[in-house]
């Protein structure tokens, strides 16, 4: 947020683990909140873990544990973000300023029942609402919550963090929810995978929605749901920057041609097959999920007898540990990997064929192609994944 915007405002500003890595940018991060607290904003900050902390909690676990339980895993991973949470409260507070951190169940983030991929189900952020009519600087553990059922400590999946931030924006009713990260803006395209990427100014809930379904890493899909059922005004930029240069998405973005507006892709994704002879599948796998508490999959493409979806690892493991105890499901290895191109505007069967051609012509085998609202997908063999990425990022206009 810039300093010249109008004050009192709430802001709500998620900081990423790459942006608090050190005590230094710690120290940083700081300083930008205490200049955007001073201008008259109230302000609430969710942090994520300090760097790689969380893969190294999750390496340590194996270290201790052939199948750590999932439970105590989320003991442990919750330790990444209180200690993001305390260490930036500290710095808040030799600058001079009012503040004190959450952790989530502190914060009232009440969740389902299921283990290192929990749904949020409510937010009584009484203790949030306390602090800011005391003027304080809120600093909130993302990532993490408390079942609403079992009272047992939870974590939301990788970049739950984003999860929080709009769902306290969304209980908050706060200006705007700032998604501020180590890169500038939501890009045109992976910028590590495809150098010439390019900046988006702004879009609409929709496009990024499909876009961090199917594979963009800037926010959590989930996230990006939630800040279009609460009407949460999104900004996604730089932690250091103050020029307001990254990318806003509203409801209010509308384009007036239809251009490719982004390429996505998951570098691999599972096939799921199941027995036929069972006529509720949906149902008996929700079920096996919830009473082994298994964190939801992300279904991607459903087919005549199976279904391709993405998973955190964790979760990958606990299906396979528990597929031999049932006979209605089974994870088939597969070399498969996703790619999405999305539109400004509705895409189109044409706009299908067209591509579908241009793979084909460049010896790109498609295993499955359908298109969703604004974007075509194309299930390829994972080792053509990059080369895919970069010729349909071609078709960007320059």
């Amino acid at each position: 947020m810039s300093t010249a915007e109008p004050i009192n405002k709430l802001i709500v500003q998620k900081y990423g683990g790459a942006t608090l890595s050190n005590p230094t940018k710690i120290k940083q991060v700081a300083l930008k909140i205490f200049k955007l607290h001073k201008s008259g904003a109230k302000v609430v900050v969710v942090v994520s873990a300090m760097g790689q902390t969380t893969n190294q909690l999750i390496e340590l676990a194996h270290q201790v544990s052939i199948r750590p339980s999932l439970r105590e895993l989320d003991m442990l991973l919750t330790v990444g973000e209180r200690t993001s949470m305390a260490l930036l409260s500290m710095a808040l507070n030799d600058l001079g300023c009012s503040a004190i951190s959450f952790t989530g169940s502190q914060a009232g983030i009440l969740t389902d029942d299921a283990h290192i991929n929990a749904n949020i189900i409510d937010v009584k952020a009484f203790r949030v609402d306390e602090a800011l009519t005391q003027n304080k600087i809120v600093i909130l553990a993302g990532f993490q919550g408390v079942s609403a059922n079992t009272k047992e400590i939870t974590t939301l999946g990788r970049g739950g963090s984003d999860i929080t931030a709009v769902a306290m924006a969304g209980y908050l009713k706060a200006d705007r929810c700032e998604i501020l990260k180590d890169v500038a803006a939501v890009f045109t395209a992976d910028p590590k995978l495809v150098k010439t990427a390019l900046p988006i100014a702004k879009m609409n809930y929709q496009h990024l929605l499909e876009m961090t379904s199917w594979g963009a890493k800037v926010l959590h899909y989930r996230s990006v749901k939630l800040a279009a059922e609460k009407e949460v005004n999104l900004y996604v930029g730089a932690a250091m920057d103050n020029e307001n240069t990254g990318t806003s998405i509203t409801s209010s973005v509308n384009f007036e041609t239809q251009n490719v507006l982004a390429i996505n892709s998951f570098s691999h994704i599972c096939e799921l097959k199941f027995n036929t002879d069972s006529e509720n599948f949906q149902n008996e796998l929700q079920q096996h999920l919830q009473k082994n508490q298994i964190g939801q999959l992300q279904l991607l493409y459903s087919g005549a007898d199976k279904h391709y979806f993405t998973a955190p690892q964790e979760t990958l493991i606990s299906l396979r540990e528990f597929e031999n105890l049932q006979n209605f499901y089974k994870i088939c290895d597969s070399d498969l990997a996703s790619v999405s191109i999305t539109y400004t505007q509705p895409a189109t069967p044409e706009k299908l064929a067209a591509l579908k051609k241009l793979l084909l012509e460049n010896n790109i085998e498609i295993f499955e192609c359908f298109l969703s609202t604004h974007s075509l997908h194309f299930f390829i063999n994972s080792q053509q994944k990059n080369r895919s990425v970069q010729l349909f990022h071609n078709l960007i206009p320059c």
